[in-house]
Formats: structure tokens, sequence, C-alpha cells
């Protein structure tokens, strides 16, 4: 049975889709190589500009946990329904904090960030010291010391690190998804994909 699995993948042939439009990924990938140069030049307007994203959406999810809240009248505990609305009201409150002051809802993120990072290089080289019989347990020993490394050096720069990190990352992404896009384009004009 494992063996007609097996031989039934490997006959699998991934074949183009026909309606695929090239000049639509070429152009929505150039689109956003263009926002990722613009983000790049003025990540600290990036990284503002997000944080006030992010605050509108958290208002929003806020609206919605309260209202959701109250649409069970009678199924749900009271003292559920109110825990409920003050999660909600705390989301609210924290997305008009990240609306009025963007700088600091970005020190806020980016020190997350480092904390994360910070723990993660730290798991992962005492994970890898633990394994040392394993091959390759050397370079996991060096990526968690990397990573360990660049949270600790996020923590040590806050503020002026929250200013630009966030809206690097964005731009570095926008230009990443760019290229793939415009090239995935480029290979279904060419035939190749």
């Amino acid at each position: 049975m494992e063996e007609h699995m097996s031989d039934s993948f490997t006959e699998l042939s991934f074949q183009r889709a026909p309606n695929l439009k090239p000049g639509w990924f070429i152009g929505i990938g150039a689109f956003f190589i263009v926002l990722g140069i613009l983000a790049a030049l003025d990540t600290v307007s990036t990284t503002l500009a997000s944080m006030v994203i992010l605050g509108t959406l958290m208002i929003i999810g806020g609206i919605a946990q309260v209202i959701q809240s109250f649409a069970h009248n009678g199924l749900v505990p009271v003292r559920n329904q109110w825990l409920s609305a003050l999660i909600g009201a705390l989301y609210i409150v924290g997305g008009l904090l990240m609306i009025e002051e963007p700088a600091t809802g970005s020190v806020f993120v980016t020190a997350i960030l480092a904390g994360c990072l910070i723990f993660a290089g730290l798991a992962r080289t005492f994970w890898a010291a633990d394994h040392r019989t394993v091959s390759g347990w050397g370079l996991l020993t060096i990526s968690g010391i990397f990573t360990l490394i660049v949270g600790i050096g996020l923590y040590m720069t806050l503020p002026w690190s929250a200013l630009w990190l966030i809206g690097m990352l964005i731009a570095f992404e926008l230009l990443m998804v760019g290229v793939a896009t415009l090239l995935f384009g480029i290979s279904l004009r060419d035939g190749t994909a």
C-alpha cells in the first residue's frame, strides 16, 4: 500500500493553470517593489503608520469583542459576559493609545520582539548544548547565540531601534514579495512555470 502511494505521488504532474495572467503578476510585483523601496527610504514613517494601522485594527477587534460579549444574553453566565466585554474594552483602549502615541507603541512592540528573540536564542543555544552528540549542533549553537545577540542588541538600543526596525521589516517583506511575484509572472509569460 505504501509503495503504491509513493509511486502515485511521484507521478503527479503540476501543470500551469491556463487562466493565469502573467501581466497581473508582473504589475503587482512591480507595485510591491516600489512600495518596498518607498518604505525603506523612510522606515520611521513606515513604522509609525503601521502602528496607527495596528491601533485601528485593535479598536475594531475590541468593538467586535464587546458586541460579541452581549450577543449571547442568557446563554453565558453574566460574569463571563462582563469579563469578555472588559477584554474588548482593553483592546479599544490599547488601540486608542497606539494611535495617540505610535512611537511608544513601536517601542512596546519592539521590546516584545527583543524579548522573544532573547528567549529563542537562549532556548536554541541550551537545546543545542544538550545535543552535542548530534552532528550540526555547533551551527545550531551559533544560530542561537546570534539570535540572542540580535535580541539583546534590539533591547539595548531601545527606543531608537523601535523607530526604524518595524519599518525596515515591512520594507523587506514588501521587496521580497514584490520580487517573488514579479519573477513568477515573468516565468508564466515565458512558459517556464
